[in-house]
């Protein structure tokens, strides 16, 4: 199954209201073997739905999002873009539709669940089928189960579980104090693998 690890920058934080201004990702194959890229900014149907904090986290303004496309535009491509970089384009020239071709497509990330509720409320806003797996896999939880047990053989583990932690562990990190959604997908896949790592070196 292909792992797509997903990072949004929002309006805010409740998907009633704020919008989903950046979409970043990263899509692996089932050995963990990078596809491809992916990152967008989204212009917001509701304008007034920025919030100051929200701005401070990832520094795009209304000014900054001028010539981005809607969202309207934003899910077919990026559909299409996965689609592409899984040499599924023959198929769906044989009429195959994207909820067929997809459906197999793990949505991972930090925290993911947040991520998933704005994804699919902009679906359901456009109208549009979730075209993706069900399934779901975050680092937060990972590392909740792996560090625990790593702790419990003395070993060391970070105090705690934000993407931050979590990277710096292993050595990474953001080049600047704003987020980015494709910089914090890529960081998020990197500590995916490094945990999937410790998890086949562990033995009982």
């Amino acid at each position: 199954m292909p792992f797509l690890v997903l990072d949004l920058e929002m309006t805010g934080g409740d998907p009633g209201w704020h919008e989903i201004i950046q979409i970043g990702a990263v899509l692996y194959d089932d050995d963990w073997k990078e596809l491809g890229q992916y990152l967008t900014n989204v212009y917001p149907e509701n304008e007034e739905s920025i919030s100051d904090y929200a701005e401070e986290i990832h520094g795009l303004s209304l000014i900054d999002l001028d010539d981005a496309p809607m969202m309207h535009d934003v899910l077919p491509e990026f559909e299409d873009w996965i689609i592409d970089k899984l040499h599924l384009r023959k198929m769906k020239r044989e009429g195959q539709d994207n909820g067929h071709l997809l459906r197999n497509v793990i949505i991972c990330g930090q925290s993911v669940i947040n991520d998933i509720n704005f994804l699919r409320f902009a679906y359901n806003d456009q109208d549009r089928k979730w075209v993706y797996s069900n399934k779901l896999i975050d680092t937060h939880t990972l590392g909740y189960f792996v560090f625990r047990i790593l702790k419990n053989n003395g070993q060391k583990v970070p105090e705690k579980l934000s993407l931050t932690a979590i990277a710096s562990h292993f050595g990474f990190h953001r080049e600047g104090k704003q987020h980015n959604a494709l910089e914090d997908a890529i960081l998020t896949g990197k500590c995916f693998m490094e945990i999937y790592k410790i998890a086949d070196s562990l033995k009982l």
